[in-house]
C-alpha cells in the first residue's frame, strides 16, 4: 500500500458523512507505518472504544470505511477465526465488525458486517510480521503472494457489499 496522508484517508469515506469524516481521530503516526507490509490502513479510535477506521486502495481509488464492534470480550478459552486473514485469536481477538451501507441503503440503517482481527492487522498476520497471542495461523501450502491475494480478495468483497 502507497503511504497515505490524513487528507487521503479524510476524503476516502464512503459510509459517512464529510462532517464525520473530518471530526475523526486519524494515527498520528502514519509516517512510521509499515506501508510496504499492509494491505490496508486500520485503527481504533482512541477515544470511542466500539469504533474502528478501515482504509485500502482499491483500483478506482481509496475507500475508507467507520466500523463498529462490541466491547464485550470472551473468555481466553473461546477462540475465532477472522474471516480475512484466516489468523485465530483468543477471546476478543476477533471481533464482528460492523459496518453502515453506503449511501440510501447506510441513511434507512442498513449494515453490514465480516468478522476481523479486532487489532486491524490482518496484513501483519498474514505476513508473519506479527504472531497472534495464543492464536496461530493455519500451515497453509499457498505461497505467500497466494494468501496475500485471498486476504485482500476477502476485505475486497466485504468493501464491495459495502458499497452495494
Amino acid at each position: 500500500m502507497r503511504p497515505l496522508t490524513e487528507q487521503d484517508i479524510r476524503d476516502s469515506f464512503v459510509n459517512c458523512s464529510k462532517g464525520e469524516a473530518k471530526r475523526l481521530a486519524v494515527p498520528r503516526d502514519l509516517g512510521e507505518r509499515p506501508w510496504d507490509d499492509l494491505d490496508f490502513l486500520g485503527w481504533r479510535e482512541p477515544g470511542a472504544p466500539d469504533r474502528s477506521y478501515l482504509v485500502a486502495e482499491r483500483e478506482d481509488g481509496l475507500v475508507g470505511v467507520a466500523l463498529r464492534y462490541p466491547t464485550a470480550r470472551r473468555g481466553l478459552l473461546h477462540r475465532s477465526l477472522c474471516s480475512v486473514c484466516l489468523t485465530t485469536h483468543p477471546g476478543g481477538g476477533v471481533s464482528l465488525m460492523t459496518a453502515r451501507k453506503a449511501g440510501p441503503a447506510g441513511r434507512e440503517g442498513n449494515s453490514v458486517g465480516v468478522y476481523m482481527c479486532t487489532d486491524l492487522a490482518c496484513s501483519l498476520y498474514v505476513r508473519g510480521k506479527k504472531v497472534p497471542q495464543s492464536g496461530g495461523r493455519f500451515e497453509e501450502s499457498l505461497t505467500l503472494e497466494e494468501q496475500i491475494a485471498r486476504a485482500t480478495g476477502n476485505l475486497y468483497a466485504f468493501l464491495d457489499r459495502i458499497r452495494a
